[in-house]
């Protein structure tokens, strides 16, 4: 059995193209709280993640610890 829909206010938006990659990031509000999703979609096909609100930091500090290791292992020039 379905459930029904829960109604969703969107805080923000923004999209970001990443070679043939578009990443969309909704920032959103339910009765349940706020929630930033991400929504993928590669050639078509979609996929999600939904990351509450009270996990944003933690979330960006792990993001921030990914970006710095990319930077350090790239082969120098």
């Amino acid at each position: 059995m379905a459930k029904p829909p829960v109604h969703e206010d969107t805080l923000k938006s923004d999209k970001i193209q990443i070679e043939r990659k578009t990443f969309v990031f909704a920032l959103k509000e339910n009765p349940r709280g706020r929630f930033l999703r991400i929504t993928e979609d590669a050639g078509g096909r979609r996929d999600k993640i939904i990351i509450p609100a009270p996990g944003l930091e933690e979330f960006k500090r792990l993001v921030d610890e990914m970006v710095k290791a990319a930077d350090q292992t790239r082969p120098k020039d």
